[in-house]
């Protein structure tokens, strides 16, 4: 039956192309934006954990750009640490020469002096941007025994009389330096620990061996290394008790560079581990949310097709009414 109220086909014909344009359009965006899922009307599950995991990407990049700042202040520490870890193991060589030597005490002292100097500078210079992880700020208070600090003082029998005090020291605890997030159970953050290290006393230490002065057993005022060393007073051993002191100190030095070395080590695996977790999140984000470009590239020309084909079916059955009128001719 032919009806000019009712076109049937004109219906379905306008019915499959506003489908056909509404994927058009659909597909036409996934192409535009890259994305198959762009909001929780896409697919809401997918777009629940993406949006979950975005965030835990960003944030693991937040961090891992933290500890840049935190691996520069600990590689600063740990190169002052080796430089001054250098000098004194030449201040434990000079000691040492001076075991045998039977003159140039005055020069060695020389020496040591300069030796010593080198470290000061090192020390004052092993800060990245304020941050002070060996305690620079306070020699100058440990040398001067102000501030509740005590200066190191050596003894004529080579041992060190006083120990050096750091009364306002900063350093000489752990920082616990936060590496990621973790959703084990509850979220929360993971961390490891840095420590810090206190090397001014045992530069104020090295000081105080070339600065010693006193009068020995034998009843010989002495001011300064090369003095007591010439002195050579059996009785107070000064030179073997100074290299036995000086070995030690140099043992200690060395083992704040060698943690701060382990810190730094530390660290930088976090960071590469970092990066491996975030390209691995941002794969998986990707994989569930991109859209596939060769499959919308076929899809596109399907539907533009299917577009024309639909524009074509609708428009002959706009034509359908026209056919009644010749009924009455």
């Amino acid at each position: 039956m032919s009806s000019i109220n009712t076109n049937a086909s004109a219906m379905n014909a306008l019915s499959t192309l506003r489908q056909i344009n509404s994927n058009l359009e659909s597909t036409q965006g996934r192409i535009s934006t890259g994305l198959k899922v762009e909001s929780g009307k896409d697919n809401a599950a997918y777009f629940q954990i993406s949006e979950t995991m975005k965030g835990d990407s960003s944030v693991y990049a937040s961090i891992n750009e933290g500890l840049t700042l935190t691996k520069n202040s600990v590689s600063t520490a740990r190169l002052g640490a080796e430089t001054i870890n250098g000098l004194a193991q030449q201040f434990l060589d000079k000691v040492a020469f001076a075991q045998g030597a039977t003159g140039g005490h005055a020069e060695i002292e020389s020496d040591l002096a300069e030796l010593v100097k080198q470290m000061e500078t090192t020390l004052s210079q092993s800060t990245f941007n304020g941050d002070d992880m060996l305690g620079a700020g306070s020699y100058t208070d440990i040398v001067a025994g102000t501030g509740g600090s005590t200066n190191a003082v050596a003894g004529v029998d080579g041992a060190m009389a006083t120990a050096a005090v750091n009364g306002a020291a900063t350093v000489g605890a752990d920082r616990e330096v936060v590496t990621g997030i973790s959703r084990a159970g509850t979220y929360k953050t993971t961390s490891i620990t840095v420590g810090t290290h206190d090397m001014a006393p045992l530069v104020a230490s090295f000081k105080a061996i070339v600065e010693v002065a006193g009068t020995t057993n034998g009843g010989t005022a002495v001011d300064g290394f090369g003095e007591t060393a010439a002195a050579a007073d059996a009785t107070d051993n000064f030179l073997a008790t100074a290299l036995a002191t000086s070995e030690d100190l140099v043992g200690q030095v060395t083992d704040i560079a060698t943690k701060l070395g382990q810190s730094e080590k530390s660290i930088e695996n976090q960071q590469e581990f970092l990066s491996s977790v975030v390209d691995n999140i941002d794969a998986g984000v990707g994989s569930m949310i991109d859209a596939n470009m060769e499959e919308e590239a076929a899809r596109l020309q399907a539907l533009q097709v299917q577009q024309q084909l639909a524009t074509q079916s609708l428009s002959i059955a706009n034509q359908a009414p026209q056919n009644i009128l010749s009924l009455f001719r």
